[in-house]
């Protein structure tokens, strides 16, 4: 199946490690000129810029860099983010702030700079990577949730305002997935017990009875972005195993 990404820019930010990885990857095998992102040195796209989206300007030099080298943005990822394991009623002022910058305002700033450039062109493509969390509440994510139910509203907003534009905007709302931010050393798991047991509960606690694997998040990422989903504009996918039940 023709995925339409051939010669087509894209960027995907948190790149380096889980989920965005793989979307980088899989953009790249289907044709596309991928720009990755992240704090790490090296990425797998065809360009690789280090920045870090929680700093006002950081979205803005990861598209500025891709609109350098390529000429334009015609597709962007917003999958960076990340929380601890923590309570409502602990959360500092300045844990409310970094988790606003990072987990929304990265998303924010990364889309109004490619949306320049879109609108000019009458065409663009936008999938925000949101969570269950932003669905319904974790109260041992409870920022995190926040934030990423605001990337909802978010996203639709944008599907609203430039749909006349030719853009497209979605967004992903996967669940618990088997990537570093759960599975590794002082991880999500980590921090909630002991690390099997907390897997096997969290696992059992999905219909499906197992964490996602990352290639099943970012394959819905990288139909989203596609030619395929042309009418696809507005949605919230979710990517949970059945988590979240559909209300009717």
């Amino acid at each position: 199946m023709d995925l339409g990404f051939e010669g087509k820019v894209c960027v995907v930010t948190g790149s380096t490690a889980g989920i965005g990885l793989v979307v980088a990857n899989e953009l790249r095998a289907e044709g596309a000129r991928v720009v990755s992102s992240g704090r790490r040195d090296e990425g797998p796209g065809d360009l690789h810029v280090v920045a870090d989206l929680a700093r006002p300007d950081g979205a803005g030099e990861v598209v500025a860099a891709a609109e350098a080298a390529f000429g334009r943005v015609d597709c962007l990822v917003n999958n960076v983010g990340g929380t601890e394991i923590r309570k409502l009623d602990e959360l500092t002022e300045d844990d409310w702030q970094r988790s606003f910058e990072l987990n929304l305002m990265s998303a924010v700033r990364a889309t109004r700079a490619a949306l320049r450039g879109m609108r000019g062109r009458g065409a663009g493509s936008i999938v925000n990577v949101s969570s269950t969390a932003a669905k319904r509440p974790s109260a041992g994510m409870p920022d995190y949730s926040v934030m990423k139910a605001a990337m909802l509203s978010y996203s639709r907003l944008v599907a609203d305002l430039y749909a006349g534009d030719g853009i497209r905007c979605n967004a992903v709302t996967p669940g618990p997935t088997a990537t570093d931010a759960w599975l590794g050393a002082g991880g999500l798991a980590e921090q909630q017990g002991d690390r099997d047991e907390v897997l096997a509960k969290v696992g059992a606690g999905r219909p499906l009875g197992r964490l996602a694997e990352p290639e099943e998040i970012a394959a819905v990422i990288v139909f989203l972005l596609s030619d395929r989903a042309s009418y696809v504009t507005g949605a919230a996918w979710s990517a949970d195993g059945g988590t979240v039940p559909i209300i009717i």
